[in-house]
């Protein structure tokens, strides 16, 4: 694995089985994503895009191949050893946002750090330098059910990077907003990727979410062609 490759999958395959029948969701997936890169997966509902995002983010297992993070195959972790990677490495932009009703926008956005067993300076310390990337220095102490959606995306892109993670994956972040809230998220996201030098993996099916990316892959049918 080459040095400034930070995902890599090799050979992966994922199939379904059930009531005596087999599924094939994707089939010899080879990707390899540099860091600092934005990538986005695009296909249509059912092509394997989520799939793909789920076993390369460590939340599901391939049936054969691998995924290489940072040149270790996630596969290969133990339970507890994948926890801990999975928290330090990878950050996470779901659909749903993902936000505790029960914490602020602050407790929300530093939970990671919290988990990781870091001080409260620290805390602090990131959480105040997000914020203002993010736009969110008004909203720390509001609760998710207060905010919009797109105010939500921001604050769950802040806790995405707070522990400077590897690879982020976002999986549809657009699906529910607007189209003047996800216009801003797209470009949030893209100064991310240029001024923080954060690497994305965006999996999406929204032709103008993908237009945001600089290298585009497609799915269909459980196969991949670059564009």
């Amino acid at each position: 694995m080459e040095e400034d490759i930070v995902l890599q999958t090799v050979g992966l395959g994922k199939t379904y089985y059930g009531k005596g029948r087999s599924f094939t969701a994707l089939e010899d997936i080879n990707i390899s994503v540099r860091r600092s890169e934005f990538v986005s997966v695009m296909g249509p509902s059912g092509a394997g895009k989520s799939t793909l995002l789920n076993i390369m983010a460590t939340i599901d297992c391939p049936t054969k191949g691998q995924v290489l993070i940072d040149g270790r195959d996630v596969s290969a972790l133990k339970a507890d050893e994948l926890a801990v990677f999975r928290r330090e490495k990878l950050g996470f932009i779901f659909q749903d946002y993902n936000l505790l009703d029960q914490m602020t926008v602050y407790e929300n956005m530093t939970l990671p750090v919290l988990l990781a067993g870091k001080g409260k300076d620290e805390q602090q310390k990131r959480a105040q330098e997000l914020a203002g990337t993010f736009r969110i220095e008004g909203l720390l102490d509001k609760y998710p059910s207060e905010l919009s959606g797109g105010e939500k995306q921001r604050v769950t892109a802040a806790r995405a990077i707070i522990m400077n993670p590897s690879i982020v994956f976002a999986d549809e972040p657009t699906g529910a907003l607007d189209s003047a809230s996800a216009r801003e998220l797209m470009e949030t996201l893209t100064d991310m990727n240029r001024e923080q030098k954060v690497t994305i993996v965006l999996v999406t099916h929204d032709p103008f979410a993908a237009g945001y990316s600089s290298r585009m892959i497609r799915i269909r049918d459980g196969k991949t062609t670059e564009n």
